[in-house]
């Protein structure tokens, strides 16, 4: 399967889907240096490692893993986050909130409107609490093109991510959401989800007093 879906100005994303819950594991590289960041080595070792073999013809320079960011704590987005780790000995980043539930020691705690510089381009941490504590949504802006939101279990098509009909819970991921990613980005935004398929904020937005009334 071609895992290739974005080939933008300064990066390419790459998206390959993995397990049996249908995770995304995203994959960013910089044309210009080869700097790359995988978002939740979810599952599937050896996808994965595919994933990055491929991503070497996006570059003309030396591919390098520099961070594998992880979205939120739960099981299905964190299975081959070990392996993956032993293997190339990459960095790791998380949520502030969900690092110490996470099966690796966390290098780098992301908070609110944390930037991650890497060579070539930069992705900002946007918390957006309620589906765990600590869950972050990362986000790309092309300059030349809509902004990239990876929105891990927040957002989907459809809704927010899952809070176990806690009215509380859900009161915090919907205005997180709304407050965060669509009071900020504009309707091209593109939305990658943890699973499935993707959609844009303008596809979404007219749905958010839906979501809220109905509470999930």
């Amino acid at each position: 399967m071609d895992s290739l879906i974005h080939d933008l100005r300064d990066i390419t994303i790459r998206r390959i889907s993995v397990s049996e819950m249908d995770n995304n594991v995203y994959l960013l590289t910089s044309k210009a240096t080869g700097a790359q960041l995988l978002i939740d080595a979810a599952d599937d070792l050896a996808a994965i490692q595919a994933l990055l073999a491929d991503a070497a013809a996006d570059t003309s320079a030396t591919p390098k893993l520099a961070l594998v960011a992880t979205t939120h704590q739960h099981w299905d987005h964190v299975r081959a986050l070990p392996g993956l780790v032993e293997a190339t000995g990459v960095k790791t980043a998380a949520g502030t909130d969900d690092a110490p539930e996470l099966p690796v020691p966390v290098d780098v705690l992301l908070d609110h409107g944390d930037v991650g510089n890497f060579d070539g381009f930069d992705v900002s941490a946007v918390h957006l609490r309620g589906h765990t504590p600590g869950s972050v949504a990362l986000v790309y802006q092309d300059p030349e093109g809509p902004a990239h939101i990876f929105s891990g279990d927040s957002l989907f098509p459809g809704g927010v991510g899952n809070t176990q009909n806690d009215p509380e819970r859900f009161a915090q991921l919907i205005s997180d959401v709304s407050e965060r990613l669509f009071g900020v980005y504009p309707d091209d935004a593109v939305v990658h989800p943890g699973h499935g398929k993707p959609t844009t904020l303008g596809a979404e937005r007219p749905h958010l007093e839906e979501w809220r009334a109905r509470g999930w």
